[in-house]
């Protein structure tokens, strides 16, 4: 059996960049103002979950624009400051850790996504949601796009937007709470964590009491297999269109 080069392109992994033609497509079926909508903080064991929803101008589109998860820390903040001077309107809405263990963390993380296209200053005639979900409940027509912050520019600005805020949240709630380094690691399940978790015990309203290892009772802290394990609930509301 043949076998690619180590110098041949079949080793690299073509990169593809989000683009407006999600965008350009509705608007030649009528369909404008498009908002993008994303959010951050599905995994943590801390903090909320933070949605975004932005409508970009067409004739002012930033550079740079892709999924948070593939941009640095300082890249992020640069590009959120351009889509908050360029975008039509940005909006951002959030569910706490109240909220997630109230419902679960995927209701949670879509209604987010919901509140923040209702807060928006334009009116949507279309909603694009990153993940196989369209949130219920939306003033518009929504649409989900699997791995959306990398297809579409809309939901890539959504997803600097949620990600910047969020940490920008749980830095705070690290100069609140200094034992457990909220500011490192955002509330994500990192070693440093889940000692302290372990020395300190769970911050009431601010840990999510639904996930693992909270739910299993006390505080010993259990292995990655267990902090991985997160309650999804019932069936998604919806699978409208996810392309």
């Amino acid at each position: 059996m043949a076998r690619a080069r180590s110098d041949s392109p079949l080793l690299f992994e073509i990169v593809e960049r989000p683009d407006f033609s999600f965008e350009t497509k509705a608007m030649a079926e009528g369909l404008w103002p498009v908002a993008g909508m994303d959010e951050a903080g599905r995994g943590p064991l801390a903090g909320p979950v933070v949605a975004a929803a932005v409508v970009l101008d067409p004739a002012n589109i930033p550079d740079g624009l892709d999924d948070s998860k593939r941009l640095s820390h300082l890249q992020r903040e640069a590009l959120f400051q351009k889509i908050l001077g360029s975008a039509l309107a940005v909006s951002m809405a959030s569910v706490s850790a109240e909220g997630i263990d109230g419902s679960n963390i995927l209701k949670a993380s879509l209604e987010a996504m919901r509140r923040a296209l209702v807060g928006l200053s334009v009116q949507p005639k279309l909603a694009l949601a990153d993940g196989r979900d369209v949130p219920p409940g939306l003033p518009c027509e929504g649409r989900a796009l699997i791995k959306g912050d990398q297809r579409s520019q809309s939901i890539a600005a959504a997803s600097i937007v949620a990600k910047v805020m969020r940490d920008r949240m749980m830095c705070g709630c690290g100069s609140h709470h200094a034992h457990y380094g909220f500011e490192l690691h955002m509330g994500y399940a990192t070693v440093r964590h889940r000692t302290a978790i372990e020395v300190h015990g769970p911050v009431a309203r601010l840990h999510r009491a639904s996930f693992a290892p909270f739910r299993l009772g006390g505080t010993e802290v259990p292995d990655e297999e267990s902090f991985s394990s997160l309650d999804w609930g019932d069936e998604p509301p919806s699978r409208l269109r996810a392309e």
